[in-house]
């Protein structure tokens, strides 16, 4: 069967990751320009202030994935470039860049999906509580509807949010992104609502201003858990592992279940209030109808699971083996997890399926002969599609797949030491260089998966 007719082969980034021009035209400042600032964050004291210049660069860019027969192009909107205090005054120069950048992926016959929030969050509004401010759903609203109104036409997919799992459990849980905060259990459940609402308030804003026939969904990371074995009890022993709400607060942010089952099923999980009831939110008489706004499919970033297996009437996980594959950040390879993540995600919530991540850290270098060679990058992406591929034969409606990422960028706390690009940077020159890997993905686009 392989993938359907019309699949979405893409390839993503996030704003603050490539674009640089930190000041440049009146962009405000965000959380990560702050918190790349402050000694020891991130590595060796790396920032995004220049990162890949995409900010001047799209057009090269963009002549890239035409190249490589790139079909869609998952980039995100910064909010305080597009409005520098979070709300208010819009500066047009920001907002014009991307209307520029989209008009540049349309003429090249590329389709935007657009993110409004891939992390960073405008500094002004984070220092009046951030996602802790009962008026922080209201902000994102108002932004949503900025840009539902100046793409109305010219954009047709979005995603609300990326990664709230992450953005919340590092950035306001231990502290490992920006903000930087450790907050108490009960503000963290306080920020998961928010972004709920948040999420639910842009779905109906870009419905409204937005103009006809969109589709829209958000990007999670929920941690997808994979059967050691193909035994019957293993495998519900993982379906079950991963809807489940862990008993430890900072996990539970991590749960597929906590974030959406009110998303989809307008509700928190029964767990989540028998484990942490005293510490949720109130919840607003009209909350989860506005959290559970439809949407049109599930979008998941995946990169790794752990194993699991039945272990009585519930579940453990089961450690790697010694000198488990792992790739150059040190996460291990699993490619099963791409199988069972569109297979347990589609079963739960009966959404299509979208990839909105999914790549690898390698050990890139340009070479003698001046290309750079990443056969390991190209085997994982081979496995990993396999696996994807597999689910699309068992009939599971998987319609897209998005390369993380278009480029070597700014990889978050560590700095320029990770690259995950199709494309080479090399960040003194800002020179491009297509590694193997990009030639290969075209050639897999130009088939549409047929010869995996």
């Amino acid at each position: 069967m392989g993938f359907q007719k019309d699949f979405i082969w893409g390839t993503a980034t996030a704003s603050y990751q490539v674009e640089g021009a930190f000041r440049d035209d009146g962009k405000g400042e965000s959380v990560w320009d702050e918190f790349s600032r402050v000694p020891g964050a991130t590595f060796e004291g790396h920032t995004g202030e220049t990162a890949c210049d995409h900010y001047h660069r799209f057009k090269e860019d963009i002549a890239l994935m035409k190249q490589l027969g790139i079909k869609a192009y998952r980039f995100s909107f910064s909010w305080p470039r597009i409005i520098p205090q979070g709300i208010g005054e819009v500066n047009e120069a920001g907002i014009q860049f991307y209307e520029d950048m989209v008009d540049e992926l349309t003429r090249s016959g590329i389709i935007p999906y657009a993110t409004l929030f891939h992390w960073d969050y405008p500094a002004a509004l984070q220092k009046q509580g951030g996602w802790l401010n009962p008026q922080s759903p209201l902000w994102f609203e108002q932004y949503a509807e900025i840009i539902a109104k100046r793409f109305a036409g010219k954009i047709k997919h979005y995603f609300t949010i990326n990664e709230p799992q992450c953005f919340i459990g590092l950035g306001c849980g231990n502290g490992e992104h920006a903000p930087g905060l450790k907050l108490s259990a009960q503000d963290n459940f306080l920020a998961v609502h928010n972004v709920l609402l948040a999420h639910g308030r842009a779905v109906t804003a870009l419905r409204k201003y937005g103009g006809s026939d969109l589709q829209i969904g958000l990007a999670q990371c929920g941690r997808i858990m994979i059967p050691q074995t193909d035994s019957v009890a293993d495998i519900e022993a993982a379906r079950r592992a991963t809807m489940d709400i862990p008993d430890n607060c900072f996990d539970a942010v991590f749960s597929v279940a906590l974030w959406s089952d009110p998303i989809f099923k307008g509700e928190y999980p029964k767990a989540y209030h028998e484990k942490f009831g005293e510490l949720m939110p109130k919840i607003g008489e009209e909350d989860m109808k506005i959290i559970s706004q439809p949407i049109d499919f599930y979008a998941q970033n995946i990169y790794n699971s752990a194993w699991v297996k039945a272990d009585g009437d519930g579940w453990r996980k089961v450690q790697y083996p010694a000198g488990m594959a792992k790739t150059a950040i040190g996460w291990p390879v699993t490619p099963d997890c791409m199988y069972w993540c569109a297979k347990f995600l589609y079963e739960n919530y009966q959404k299509p399926i979208i990839i909105s991540e999914n790549g690898m850290s390698a050990h890139d270098t340009v070479s003698l002969d001046g290309k750079v060679h990443d056969p390991n990058r190209i085997d994982f992406m081979h496995r990993y599609l396999l696996s994807l591929r597999k689910a699309a034969d068992e009939e599971v409606p998987v319609i897209g797949y998005f390369a993380w990422t278009l480029m070597d960028n700014f990889e978050w706390a560590c700095g320029y030491n990770d690259r995950f690009g199709l494309v080479y940077v090399n960040f003194q020159t800002q020179e491009r260089i297509l590694k193997d890997s990009a030639y290969w993905y075209q050639k897999i686009i130009e088939n549409n998966g047929g010869t995996l």
